[in-house]
């Protein structure tokens, strides 16, 4: 399935939902690319998972902010890869770096960037301890088994839609 594709199925799925979050969280290594950054080199541009690039054009369409969330200990790797594949600029927060604190120090420094709260959030992580931990925070978070997709997306607004915000944006 082509961006395209995916990208108008994915506004197909936000259409459905009366409540949409303000921002939405990727993990990178095995959410958003199928790899951990450390293992390649900076100058390479890694393979996307089939419905990432597709996704995120939809959410930019929709108004709908995007960051990332990542552990990685290889910063500048994580960030070469996010500009030669040119998604760089769809992130309106990076938060990379190593840490044990599972994300949720990530998270911290996102809404204090964007000033949106846990709760207007939703997260997509390959790490069930990271969906744990940054789901106390009041994060809508989504295990994903093998990158994100188009099954994710609709679960992760199905669940934020079950528990939204207490002052709803519906502007969308």
């Amino acid at each position: 399935m082509g961006n395209d594709r995916v990208k108008e199925e994915a506004l197909q799925i936000l259409a459905l939902f009366e409540v949409l979050p303000r921002l939405i969280v990727f993990d990178l290594d095995y959410t958003i690319w199928p790899l951990y950054c450390e293992c390649h080199s900076s100058k390479e541009i890694p393979p996307l998972y089939p419905h990432a690039r597709g996704i995120l054009y939809a959410l930019n369409a929709k108004g709908i902010d995007a960051a990332v969330a990542s552990r990685s200990p290889t910063p500048k790797i994580a960030k070469a890869f996010l500009n030669n594949l040119g998604l760089h600029s769809m992130f309106v927060a990076q938060e990379i770096f190593s840490s044990s604190s599972h994300k949720t120090e990530h998270f911290r420094r996102i809404q204090n960037q964007t000033g949106v709260p846990f709760k207007s959030m939703l997260f997509f992580d390959d790490e069930d301890r990271n969906i744990q931990e940054v789901s106390k925070m009041g994060v809508t978070s989504v295990y994903v088994r093998n990158g994100v997709n188009l099954e994710n997306l609709k679960l992760g607004l199905t669940n934020f839609s079950r528990n939204p915000p207490t002052s709803v944006d519906r502007r969308r």
